[in-house]
């Protein structure tokens, strides 16, 4: 879907995560897309037909009828964490918890819900239009409660 948006030049980006995956002869790390069944597209909304003429596009995520636009900041805090290689990987959409601001390194500014994963300190965005959400690792150096 990604390279079919690029190919008409709409502005879009596709999330991918690497993941290990284990067959019964080989073990193999492949990329998925961090929120499956989602691309985020950057368009005029007089050019949404351009998007649903597409095979394989259901709908634009919207609300009262209106293509629903997520904050660029969310975006780019994404685009920038995964360009400079911070683990990521997909995580269930929460609402309460622990809100924490993200003081250093390339979420800096962002804010999200922190949680433990074993021994690993994790860091959940939640994109609220799609109720979805990401976890990454970070150092506890690097966060500091919500206020």
């Amino acid at each position: 879907m990604a390279r079919q948006l690029g190919e008409r030049r709409i502005d879009c980006f596709l999330p991918l995560y690497k993941s290990w995956r284990r067959w019964a002869d080989r073990r193999k790390e492949i990329e998925l897309s961090l929120f499956p069944s989602y691309v985020f597209v950057h368009i005029d909304p007089k050019d949404r037909l351009r998007v649903l003429q597409l095979p394989g596009v259901v709908r634009l995520v919207s609300f009262n009828g209106s293509p629903a636009a997520l904050p660029e900041s969310e975006i780019e805090g994404l685009r920038n964490c995964l360009e400079q290689g911070v683990y990521a990987q997909p995580h269930p959409y929460l609402q309460t918890g622990r809100r924490v601001s993200v003081v250093r390194g390339p979420l800096s500014g962002a804010s999200g819900i922190l949680v433990r994963k074993k021994d690993k300190l994790r860091f959940v965005i939640s994109i609220d239009v799609l109720m979805r959400s990401v976890a990454v690792e970070l150092n506890a150096d690097d966060i500091v409660a919500a206020a």
